[in-house]
Order: structure tokens, then C-alpha cells, then sequence
């Protein structure tokens, strides 16, 4: 199985100083206001804007008697920024490994667009569509990070998007990715990076102890690749997922998957 997200899974021990530290960031960001805009700031003029992934939104993969349907919802990282097509981008990629892992024919849709946060997936959804899915991927939290939205806000936000999937398109089984380890991420300086990451991690703890006991729901973490030095994974403008980024990141997801039984689950 794949290692927990970062900070999701402590000591009891830890627990009062990670908590303290939590209640503490929104002083933090606060009293380094100034800097950490100048440098957001920064960020956005020097940075590489690449585009979302071209090509179709939907698609299928394998050739298995039973049909798995797939939704995938997110932002710039769901929707392929870094990835020249979505068969390179994380959908086309994990429909391909999903089909190679369950031996089922896996039929993809997608609903991402750059920039969304939890608040704008779900306003999203409720706009759309969808066709039937079976299993919804929910790739959110970076922009949730950036804007330091609260645990609390970001967890309602999910858990109606779980919902409304289940009553739009028969969702059966939700995965959330965990929200990257951002304090990684080449283009952003410290302490900008340093308390990005921060965020992600409170947010990736805060949804661990929502999922406790959940059997319709389920969180994944990024590979352990990520966790370290990730530079060799991302694309040119230091931020999103590369091509070998996104190849990794569903190899990873298909095998969580497969590992859950998901194939006799759904059927």
C-alpha cells in the first residue's frame, strides 16, 4: 500500500505540538503578510504558464468484459497541465494502468479545470453532466493550500462532492489524492514554500481523521518520490507533474486501487 500522506499519521506525542503549530499558521502567515505577497506576487510574473493538456475528456482503456467508469474531478494537475495530451496526463495514464492492474475495461471522463479549488469543483459538478461513474478521483487541494483555507471548509467542500457525485452520476467509491508536499516544489522560494507546505499537510491530516472508518471513501498520498526531491518529476515551470510525473503518480493510484479489491467492489 502506499506510505501515508505527509504528517497524516503521528505519534500521540506529537499530536499537541502538531496541533499547536496548525492553530499557529494563520499568525504565522499573518505576521509574514508582506513577504510572502511580494513574493506570490514574484511567483506569478516569473512563472511558466503551460496549458491544460489537449485532447479529448473522456476515452477508454483496456479491453475487459466489465466495464469500470471513471470520473475524474480537480484542477490543473487533474486537468494535465505539464502533459502535452491527456493520454500523457494523469487520466489517460491511469486508465491505462487501471485497466493493466484490474483486468477491467476502464471508461474515463473528466471534469478539471486549472485554478479550481474545492469550492469551484463543486459548483463545477453541479453544472455538469456526468455521465454513470462508478468511481470518482478527486485531485484537489492545491489551490485550497495556496488561498490557506480552513480544514474545516475544505473537509465540507469534499464530503458535498462525494454526495453530489454519488446522486449525479452513481459514484460508488471516492478516492481524494493527497494534497502534494509543496515544500518541494522548485518554483516557490521560502518561506513562501516552507509554509505552503505546512498547509498541505494540515490539510492531508485533517482529511485522514474525516476518512477514519469511511468505507465509500478512501485517500491516497503522493508517491514517495514526491516526498523527497521531485524536481526530476515535474514539468518546466516547476509546480505541475511532467510526463514521468504523471506516469508514476497513476502506477501508484492503479496498484492503491487494485489493492482495495476494487474490481470485485464495484462489481
Amino acid at each position: 500500500m502506499a506510505r501515508s500522506p505527509e504528517g497524516a499519521s503521528v505519534k500521540s506525542t506529537d499530536s499537541g505540538a502538531l496541533a499547536l503549530a496548525d492553530a499557529l499558521l494563520p499568525w504565522a502567515a499573518a505576521a509574514l503578510g508582506p513577504l510572502l505577497l511580494w513574493q506570490g506576487r514574484s511567483v506569478r510574473r516569473r512563472a511558466l504558464k503551460l496549458p491544460e493538456a489537449q485532447g479529448p475528456r473522456e476515452g477508454e482503456a483496456g479491453t475487459g468484459e466489465v466495464c469500470l467508469r471513471l470520473l475524474i474531478v480537480g484542477d490543473s494537475s487533474a486537468a494535465g497541465v505539464g502533459a502535452a495530451t491527456q493520454e500523457q496526463a494523469l487520466a489517460g495514464c491511469l486508465a491505462r494502468e487501471l485497466a493493466a492492474a484490474t483486468g477491467l475495461r476502464v471508461r474515463w471522463q473528466l471534469l478539471a479545470q486549472s485554478g479550481d479549488g474545492s469550492a469551484e469543483a463543486l459548483r463545477r459538478l453541479e453544472a455538469a453532466q456526468p455521465r454513470p461513474a462508478d468511481l470518482m478521483l478527486a485531485v484537489l487541494g492545491v489551490n485550497d493550500a495556496v488561498a490557506l483555507r480552513s480544514p474545516a471548509r475544505w473537509l465540507a467542500d469534499l464530503e458535498r462532492l462525494d454526495q453530489l457525485a454519488r446522486r449525479k452520476a452513481g459514484v460508488r467509491y471516492t478516492l481524494h489524492t493527497a494534497v502534494p508536499p509543496m515544500q518541494v516544489f522548485p518554483l516557490l522560494p521560502q518561506p513562501l514554500r516552507g509554509l505552503l507546505g505546512w498547509q498541505a499537510a494540515r490539510l492531508n491530516r485533517a482529511l485522514t481523521r474525516a476518512l477514519r472508518g469511511q468505507h465509500g471513501r478512501g485517500l491516497h498520498a503522493m508517491p514517495a518520490d514526491w516526498q523527497g526531491s521531485a524536481a526530476g518529476l515535474m514539468a518546466d515551470d516547476g509546480f505541475h507533474p511532467g510526463p514521468p510525473g504523471y506516469r508514476l503518480w497513476a502506477r501508484e493510484l492503479a496498484r492503491h486501487l487494485h489493492d482495495l479489491g476494487l474490481a470485485a467492489r464495484l462489481r
